[in-house]
C-alpha cells in the first residue's frame, strides 16, 4: 500500500467513525507511526509502506476507533505553541484555556517580578506557557496527582523553564506558600454525570453535580492568599459563568470581576482583579 493510500484508508474510517477533523487526524497518526514530519510525509506520498509499518499504522488506528483520544496515542499536545508531553495521567490541554494564559501575561506585564499560582498544573502547560514568556516571574504549579506532576516536570525540562516553577503536590490552595500576584486554575467544572465515559482522568474533570464543586472550594481559600491588586483567573464551563461571578464577589467583596468569552462565544473564564 502506498502512502497516500494509507492515508486515504485512515481517514475514510476515522470519518465513517463520525470522528471530527478526519483528515488532519489522518495525517497525524501516520506521521507518528512512521516518524514522519509534515514535510516528509508530502514527498513520499508514492512510497509503499512495509508490512511491519503497516501493522503499526493498523494499530494505532484501532486504538483511535477505540475511543482512545489522538493525542494519548501520539503522547503529545501542541498549546500555546510549545509542544507538551500528555498521557493519560494528565488532562489534554485545549485551545480555550489559552485565554486564561492570554489575560495572565497580560496581567503580569504590569508586576515588575510577578508571582504566579497554576492550581491544578496538570500537564503543567499553563504554568509553563507563563514562564516560557515571562523571563522574571516565580511561578508555583500545584496538583493532587503525583502522577501529573511527573509529567509536568518533564515538560517543564523540555522547554527549559523547570528552575522557575516550584512544583509543589497539594490540594488547592492549601499548599501554596505565601500571597500571589497572579493565580490560574483550570479546576474539574464537568457534571459528574457528563465525565463518566471520558478517557481523561475523573480527577481533572468532576467539578460534582453542576460542575462546580472544586471551583468554589478554590473561591473560599482565595482571601489572604493574593497580594493587594492582586488576580484570579478561572476557566469555566458554558452557563457557569453567574454562578462562578456570585462566588469571586462572596469571597473577595472588594474585586473587579470580568469574563472573557472563547472563540465559540461562551464565557470561558471569570477573572477578579483586587
Amino acid at each position: 500500500m502506498r502512502l497516500k493510500d494509507a492515508l486515504g484508508y485512515i481517514q475514510n474510517c476515522l470519518a465513517i467513525a463520525n470522528i471530527n477533523e478526519a483528515a488532519l487526524e489522518a495525517e497525524l497518526l501516520l506521521r507518528h507511526a512512521l516518524g514522519y514530519s509534515t514535510l516528509e510525509l508530502f514527498l513520499n506520498h508514492g512510497l509503499e509502506i512495509s508490512d511491519k509499518e503497516y501493522r503499526s499504522l493498523q494499530a494505532l488506528l484501532e486504538r483511535r476507533l477505540s475511543g482512545e483520544p489522538l493525542a494519548y496515542i501520539t503522547g503529545q499536545r501542541e498549546f500555546y505553541k510549545l509542544d507538551f508531553i500528555v498521557n493519560s495521567n494528565v488532562l489534554i490541554p485545549r485551545p480555550e484555556s489559552e485565554h486564561l494564559v492570554d489575560k495572565a501575561l497580560e496581567l503580569a506585564h504590569s508586576v515588575p517580578t510577578p508571582i504566579i499560582a497554576d492550581i491544578g498544573t496538570g500537564s503543567g502547560a499553563i504554568a509553563i506557557a507563563l514562564a516560557v514568556n515571562l523571563s522574571n516571574s516565580k511561578i508555583y504549579a500545584v496538583d493532587i496527582s503525583p502522577e501529573a506532576l511527573g509529567v509536568a516536570r518533564a515538560n517543564a525540562a523540555r522547554h527549559a523553564v523547570a528552575s522557575r516553577i516550584n512544583f509543589i503536590h497539594g490540594n488547592l490552595l492549601d499548599s501554596v506558600p505565601e500571597a500571589v500576584d497572579i493565580l490560574v486554575a483550570n479546576l474539574p467544572y464537568v457534571k459528574s454525570d457528563d465525565c463518566i465515559n471520558s478517557p481523561e482522568p475523573h480527577m481533572a474533570l468532576d467539578g460534582g453535580d453542576e460542575g462546580l464543586d472544586v471551583i468554589e472550594r478554590l473561591c473560599t481559600a482565595l482571601p489572604n492568599k493574593l497580594h493587594p491588586e492582586g488576580s484570579v483567573l478561572l476557566e469555566i464551563g458554558s452557563g457557569q459563568a453567574v454562578n462562578v461571578v456570585r462566588m469571586l464577589q462572596s469571597s473577595l467583596s472588594a474585586a473587579h470581576i470580568e469574563t472573557i468569552k472563547d472563540l465559540a462565544g461562551i464565557e470561558r473564564v471569570v477573572w477578579g482583579q483586587l
